[in-house]
């Protein structure tokens, strides 16, 4: 009896490392997003900044 406790003991122990590990993917994926989000969204920005400084120097 104590062996079969220990085999389903051993598969739920299996089972939660396994959503963990999608649970860290989305979390690794949401984060990727926010970051290409936050670039696209500042990129048009920063790059107009840049260009005023540059004209300003030449």
């Amino acid at each position: 009896m104590d062996n079969v406790n220990n085999k389903v003991a051993e598969a739920q122990h299996s089972q939660e490392k396994g959503a963990s590990l999608v649970e860290y993917a989305l979390l690794v994926a949401l984060i990727a997003v926010v970051a290409i989000s936050a670039v696209g969204a500042l990129g048009t920005k920063v790059n107009n900044q840049f260009t005023a400084i540059n004209t300003a120097i030449k």
